[in-house]
């Protein structure tokens, strides 16, 4: 097997934010090693009944400090094997880069999720998850050609604007919002239910190695969880990531979505995390849908034009 990385000929020490404003600041003992606290990570997620849940309930309740408090050596060996056998025949070919929660590069924005998440992992321009400009455009994988356009028409005229447009790399809406960003020359990031080194749909390949190159790809997606799952298992992870995007960004635009879409998982998240909610007009047409009016009476905001869109910008955006 090819050892591609190595623990103890390579580490990455980040500092915690949180530690170094205390007065009695120690840089050497409040430093973490992130490969460490990347395999405690994955390692954490092999055990029975973990969930993004139970993980940020622990941490939040002081139960441990770092990941890597929450696991024993034994655990973390295991895993760290798996981890190398799982990387090496993973599309990246190499230690993913990741955000660890409680260090100077973690955005600000996940903790407003209902489950803060311990790790991110990304590929790609991480200074993108710093833009405030930032909205999430997402609908059905199987939109009409109505909405197709309508998608386009919007992401044209907030890129024009200087919004980084994010969605979720899935078929339909989503593809539509990225690739039209890319066409505008605009920004994107793309917040996928897969590991990172997973290509999914097989059809945006190429989209994803674009933003990847690019742009910005994140996952909270656990590579070793993943892999020992069955397929229907690893679905609970599409609309943990819908959390996710909202709580990276300023607001949701809903473009077209069915009775029992994944997409208004994201509706009640940015409700939840106090994020513009916004439903295109078409929606609320269309007699056999109940849950724009719904969302609507929560505080969602009913779009006609652009201009709906824009009254909600702060005054600095203006």
């Amino acid at each position: 097997m090819k050892n591609i990385w190595n623990l103890n000929k390579f580490e990455i020490q980040i500092t915690c934010k949180s530690k170094m404003e205390s007065l009695d600041f120690k840089p050497f003992e409040n430093s973490i090693d992130a490969r460490r606290e990347i395999i405690a990570y994955e390692a954490l997620w092999k055990k029975n009944g973990a969930s993004f849940k139970k993980i940020a309930s622990q941490f939040a309740e002081k139960q441990f400090g770092k990941i890597s408090e929450s696991i024993s050596e034994i655990e973390f060996e295991e895993a760290h094997k798996a981890f190398e056998s799982v990387l090496s025949e993973s599309s990246i070919g190499y230690f993913p880069k990741a955000v660890i929660k409680d260090t100077f590069d973690y955005p600000k924005r996940l903790l407003d999720a209902q489950d803060p998440l311990e790790i991110l992992y990304y590929e790609g321009d991480l200074t993108l998850l710093d833009d405030e400009k930032a909205i999430a455009i997402v609908g059905t994988r199987e939109p009409t050609q109505d909405g197709v356009l309508r998608a386009r028409k919007l992401v044209k005229e907030l890129v024009k604007r200087d919004f980084t447009i994010v969605s979720g790399l899935a078929r339909g809406i989503d593809t539509v919002a990225h690739e039209t960003a890319l066409e505008m020359g605009g920004k994107t990031i793309a917040v996928i239910g897969t590991p990172i080194g997973q290509f999914y749909p097989k059809e945006n390949r190429e989209l994803q190695l674009e933003i990847m190159k690019n742009h910005l790809l994140v996952s909270q997606v656990p590579f070793l969880r993943y892999e020992d799952q069955n397929p229907s298992s690893n679905r609970f992870f599409f609309p943990e990531r819908n959390k996710t995007m909202s709580a990276l960004t300023w607001g949701t635009v809903i473009v077209e979505a069915g009775e029992t879409s994944g997409t208004l998982v994201q509706a009640r998240a940015a409700l939840h995390q106090k994020r513009k909610l916004f439903i295109l007009n078409s929606c609320f047409e269309k007699q056999e849908l109940s849950w724009p009016k719904k969302y609507a009476q929560k505080g969602a905001i009913r779009v006609f034009n652009m201009e709906d869109i824009s009254n909600q910008f702060p005054d600095q955006w203006r």
